[in-house]
């Protein structure tokens, strides 16, 4: 198991936003698409490769050395950071299920799962599974920076 230190990167210690996340407090989710907007044809593909966008992988668990023995897949954790005008390609959650934590800014989600844009603000949560398929953009004139928790068959697999 990978041990992650505190950092000056973050205002924040990890654990305590591994807490919020798996316990549930005081996280927001209000970037979600809104009733009556949710489909299964929602937004189409846009970005296809990533830009303005630097990732740095925190920590990894290789889940087949776990008692939940998912032989294959690993969770890890990363922090992206996306510049004004910056791109996160278009990608599928088929069999990648993660959490998204909007650390801080202001970014936009282009949505397979809904008929208009998401906005995604500082503290709140994407939750990402069940197939769907998105992009983001910063349009703001500030960085974004995302924690994002995923688990991938993959550990090297970059973006989201």
């Amino acid at each position: 198991m990978t041990v992650i230190a505190r950092t000056s990167l973050f205002p924040f210690s990890v654990a305590a936003l591994l807490s919020c996340v798996f316990l549930g407090a005081t996280i927001v989710h209000a970037g979600e698409c809104p009733a009556g907007s949710v489909t299964e044809n929602g937004q189409s593909a846009g970005a296809t490769a990533h830009k303005k966008v630097s990732e740095k992988l925190l920590g990894q668990i290789d889940l087949s050395k776990e008692k939940i023995a998912a032989d294959g897949h690993h969770f890890r954790m990363r922090r992206l950071d996306i510049q004004p005008g910056g791109e996160l390609a278009w990608h599928s959650h088929t069999d990648r299920p993660a959490l998204i934590y909007v650390v801080s800014g202001t970014i936009t989600e282009y949505s397979s799962h809904c008929a208009v844009p998401i906005v995604h603000r500082t503290g709140e949560l994407s939750v990402e599974q069940g197939g769907l398929s998105h992009w983001w953009k910063n349009t703001s004139k500030h960085p974004v920076v995302l924690l994002s928790a995923d688990i991938t068959a993959d550990p090297e697999q970059p973006g989201m």
